[in-house]
């Protein structure tokens, strides 16, 4: 009898970045716009112009177009700066598929460690195990985009 496992695995990535945690931490959120791969990884594509955090338990996250439509990311559940945010996500989607995400940072020897770890698949029902997977896939890119911005920050 083949029996599927209940619960997906979580997504689960790191980063090492020259920038203390507290720069990580400003850069990976209030700066998001300035690294963030839109194309393809965002709600409104080559439109997009920013993510605006509301820094607040509860508060929302939020993609906004250039022409200033905005569309829901999720809803922060933990804002610790520079150590950590979680949030429940769903980009585009009902608040009822949302997975959740949390991202920390860590001080190492030379920086931060950045950590996501984005579990809840579940919620997505169905399709749950293929957007697990394309988000498997998508994690590291985005991890390299802000790795990329931030050495070009710690070298200012």
């Amino acid at each position: 009898m083949n029996v599927r496992p209940t619960t997906l695995p979580p997504v689960q990535h790191r980063a090492q970045v020259r920038l203390a945690p507290a720069a990580a931490f400003e850069l990976f959120t209030t700066q998001i716009a300035r690294w963030w791969p839109f194309r393809g990884h965002s709600c409104f594509g080559d439109n997009a112009a920013d993510v605006v955090f509301e820094p607040r338990v509860g508060g929302a996250v939020t993609e906004v177009a250039r022409d200033g439509e905005r569309m829901a990311w999720g809803t922060l559940t933990e804002w610790s700066p520079p150590d950590a945010f979680a949030m429940r996500w769903y980009p585009g989607l009902d608040a009822a598929e949302a997975t959740m995400l949390r991202v920390s940072f860590v001080a190492v020897a030379g920086g931060t460690e950045v950590s996501v770890h984005h579990a809840g698949w579940e919620a997505r029902g169905a399709a749950a195990a293929a957007k697990r997977d394309q988000y498997e896939g998508g994690w590291p890119a985005t991890l390299a985009a802000f790795g990329q911005q931030a050495e070009v920050e710690a070298a200012a």
